[in-house]
C-alpha cells in the first residue's frame, strides 16, 4: 500500500502571474496542525516608518490567510516589524480579524503604562519584541527591566531578533529572565553554541527564516531539538521581508525530514501553543485603550 500523503500548496511567480502548483509530502498521517509562530501583517492604513530606507509592500490578513489556505492552520503569532515601531493599532486590528488562536508580539517603549499593557493583553498580545538587529524597538539596556515587568504584570515573554554572535554577552542575563525566545535560529553559525546553551536552559528558538541563515538548517534543527525538545517553534516568517530567500513550502518538508513526525508535531504546534499560553486562557480585565488603537 503506498504511503499516505499530505498536499500543500507551492506558490510561484511566473512572469508576474500568481501560479499555484502542488507537491505531495509522504506521511503516515495527515499534515499536522500548524501554529505559525512568526509572521507579519503589513497594513498601510496604519503608520509605517522606513527602516534603513526599506518599506515593505502591504501584506494584509486576507493575503496571509490565502497564502496559508492549503495548511492545517490553527493559529499563529503576528510579530511587529522594525518598520512598525511602537504602533499598536495595526496589531489590535489584525488580531481582531484573524480571531481565535492568533496572538500578537509587539514593540513598546519603556514608558508604556500598566493600563496599556493590560489592554494589549486583553486584545491578544502575548510577547514583547526587542529588535536588536534592525531597531524599531527599545534597546538592550531596557531588556531586563521590561522583561520582568511584562512577565509579572501580564505573563508575557520577550522575543529577540539578534544574531547568535551577539548572544555571548547576553548569556547570563537571558538565562535569568523568566521567558525568552530567539528569532530565526539566531541567523548565524558564529555563536551558535551560545544559542544551544540557551536552549538547554529553557530559552525558546524560532525555527523561522530558513532563507536568512548561513548554516545547514537541518543540522541546526536536530542539534536544538536534542538540546531541548520544547525549544523549537516553527513559523513561516511571511511575507519574508528582506530575506535573501523567502519562505517556501519545502521548509515544512525540511522540518519533517530533520525531526520526524513526532518531533515535527511538537515544533509545528505543541511547543508554541504552550509558550504563547493558548492552553491556559487569561482572564479578561476592564482596561484603558492602547496607544495607536483605532478610535471612533
Amino acid at each position: 500500500m503506498p504511503p499516505q500523503t499530505a498536499t500543500i500548496p507551492r506558490i510561484l511567480i511566473v512572469e508576474y502571474e500568481l501560479v499555484t502548483t502542488y507537491r505531495e509530502i509522504p506521511m503516515s498521517s495527515p499534515l499536522p496542525e500548524l501554529f505559525d509562530a512568526h509572521f507579519h501583517i503589513i497594513d498601510s492604513r496604519f503608520p509605517l516608518t522606513p527602516n534603513n530606507g526599506y518599506l515593505p509592500e502591504p501584506f494584509g490578513c486576507g493575503d496571509y490567510l490565502s497564502r496559508m489556505s492549503g495548511y492545517n492552520l490553527v493559529g499563529g503569532a503576528v510579530v511587529s516589524g522594525s518598520f512598525q515601531g511602537f504602533d499598536q493599532g495595526y496589531l489590535v486590528e489584525a488580531l481582531g480579524v484573524l480571531g481565535a488562536g492568533f496572538v500578537g508580539v509587539t514593540q513598546l517603549p519603556a514608558t508604556v503604562s500598566d493600563g496599556e499593557l493590560l489592554y494589549l493583553n486583553d486584545a491578544g498580545v502575548r510577547g514583547l519584541r526587542f529588535n536588536l538587529k534592525r531597531g524599531g524597538s527599545e534597546g538592550v539596556e531596557q531588556l531586563e527591566s521590561m522583561a520582568r515587568r511584562v512577565y509579572e504584570l501580564v505573563g508575557w515573554h520577550v522575543e529577540l531578533y539578534v544574531e547568535s554572535r551577539d548572544l555571548g554577552e547576553l548569556l547570563g542575563a537571558l538565562a535569568e529572565l523568566p521567558a525568552v525566545s530567539i528569532d530565526h535560529l539566531g541567523l548565524g553559525g558564529e555563536g551558535f553554541k551560545s544559542l544551544l546553551l540557551l536552549a538547554e536552559q529553557g530559552v525558546r528558538v524560532k525555527a523561522t527564516g530558513f532563507g536568512r541563515v548561513d548554516f545547514p538548517v537541518k543540522t541546526a534543527l536536530r542539534d536544538l531539538y536534542a538540546a531541548n525538545p520544547a525549544a523549537l517553534m516553527f513559523g513561516t516568517d511571511l511575507p519574508s521581508t528582506r530575506a535573501p530567500r523567502p519562505y517556501e513550502d519545502d521548509d515544512v518538508t525540511l522540518v519533517l525530514d530533520a525531526l520526524g513526525e513526532e518531533g515535527a508535531r511538537r515544533v509545528f504546534h505543541d511547543n508554541a501553543v504552550h509558550f504563547y499560553r493558548l492552553d491556559a486562557p487569561t482572564p479578561k480585565k476592564t482596561l484603558a485603550p492602547a496607544r495607536g488603537a483605532p478610535t471612533s
